[in-house]
């Protein structure tokens, strides 16, 4: 009885909320293009998904319908502010009642094409701080970025070059006319990543008060029970894992979640496997994570020590080595055949994990070249809503003596991201196949060689 009690105000809350009406949408090419987008991410039936698709080039299919699925789609709440090609706006998640800043960039054409759209979900208790810039905010913000870029990028040149352009924008004029944060943030990694090329490279704004921290702040209680949360709401972002006909385990995860909070999800994953013949590991979608979740999984992949990458830090000058695990939960996956899939946005740690595995021979990788974002990043906070993140280290591979930025991994078999799936199922059918196909005392095959 206490339970209903304390859960009505709360129902209360929501149900006056759904019988709200959305604020109507200008008939601009951002408000367009951000209804499409409602009408896809609240029903992602194909259609809508495959016409939204077609207009944002940095969406895919899987992905958003994935997205839709997991968020149980948003609620439009308000309008912050609007132009004919940006619209911010307030909006809540269907499945967790979450607070979410979007912000959304438009072409004016017709029909308009989504260049960016960013969504923030608001820390719980804060409220919105959206002020508009003026020039002493800015300068700030150019100042941070320069003071950041020549302490801890990865090569003291190219931050130069950086800060060069930045300076000869903001004499020219460029950035004098931005007054949406949002823009500005947007603009800036735009001309920082067009010198340097650094996927990794971004500015961030909040649109809330964020409490100044000095760099080497460590997260706070509230920050890791926030992080925890999260991640457990999306279950580490491990999507799908389950066995396919001949027995070919097929795991699916989207992040390389810290060890520390997901080390359990991902050891339930391959305890799942650990009985298979072959194994799919599915990172089309994965955007990368922490290193540690990186060297985990691989751990599970060898039965003898392996020496799998090492990052140099210019700021500290020093290298950290990572190498498998003398000891993992459960059994390990070190006979079966591994494929990884693999498409344009495979980025950052999953490319780490499909550099490494590819070049210990262990894995064919099969779909696109991945992203070619290799350099690991840190946070750093230049005012009260502008953050930067700054890459400060490169991977040293222990067998190229290199990295994949910029060029990205390049598969064993091509394929699109979309016929990678099937592509693999049937490589792992033959070499199931060729190996029952040798006498019982005759070496098997190795599995397709990673060129």
């Amino acid at each position: 009885m206490l339970r209903s009690l304390v859960a009505l105000p709360l129902l209360s809350a929501l149900v006056a909320l759904a019988q709200t009406p959305a604020p109507p949408l200008p008939g601009t090419p951002a408000g367009h293009s951000l209804q499409l987008w409602l009408d896809a991410i609240n029903d992602p039936q194909p259609a809508r998904v495959e016409a939204l698709v077609k207009l944002d080039n940095d969406e895919t299919v899987d992905g958003f319908t994935g997205f839709a699925h997991e968020t149980g789609g948003f609620k439009l709440v308000s309008i912050q502010r609007a132009a004919p090609t940006r619209i911010n706006v307030m909006l809540q998640e269907k499945a967790s009642g979450r607070s979410v800043f979007g912000s959304l960039s438009a072409s004016a054409g017709d029909p308009p094409h989504i260049e960016s759209f960013s969504l923030r979900m608001l820390p719980p208790g804060v409220t919105v701080d959206d002020p508009p810039l003026d020039a002493a905010e800015r300068q700030r913000v150019l100042s941070g970025i320069e003071s950041a870029l020549t302490k801890s990028y990865v090569y003291s040149e190219t931050a130069a070059k950086m800060n060069a352009a930045l300076q000869a924008h903001a004499q020219h004029g460029d950035y004098n006319n931005i007054t949406d944060g949002s823009a500005f943030a947007e603009t800036l990694t735009h001309d920082l990543r067009d010198v340097s090329h650094d996927m990794h490279l971004h500015i961030e704004y909040a649109p809330f008060v964020q409490p100044v921290r000095p760099p080497e702040a460590k997260p706070t209680p509230e920050d890791r029970a926030r992080m925890r949360q999260q991640l457990e709401d999306i279950n580490c972002a491990f999507e799908k894992v389950e066995i396919l006909p001949r027995n070919i385990g097929y795991l699916k995860f989207n992040m390389f979640a810290p060890p520390d909070v997901c080390g359990p999800t991902a050891a339930a994953a391959m305890a799942f496997l650990a009985h298979t013949k072959a194994v799919i590991i599915d990172v089309r979608q994965n955007g990368g994570g922490d290193p540690a979740m990186v060297q985990l999984i691989v751990s599970y992949l060898f039965d003898h020590t392996e020496h799998i990458n090492d990052l140099y830090y210019r700021a500290k000058d020093e290298t950290t080595q990572y190498w498998t695990l003398p000891w993992v939960p459960g059994e390990r996956l070190a006979t079966q055949p591994i494929f990884v899939l693999t498409s344009h946005r495979t980025f950052s740690g999953a490319e780490e994990f499909t550099y490494d595995l590819k070049n210990l021979k262990r894995a064919t990788i099969v779909g696109e070249t991945t992203g070619g974002g290799a350099h690991p990043m840190h946070g750093e906070q230049i005012d009260s809503h502008f953050t930067i993140g700054v890459p400060a280290g490169r991977p040293i591979n222990p067998v190229t003596k290199t990295d994949w930025e910029g060029t990205g991994v390049t598969p064993d078999e091509k394929t699109s991201a979309d016929d990678a799936l099937p592509t693999a199922i049937k490589l792992a059918e033959a070499k199931l196949q060729a190996d029952a196909a040798q006498p019982a005392n005759s070496p098997a095959p190795a599995a397709p060689a990673a060129h």
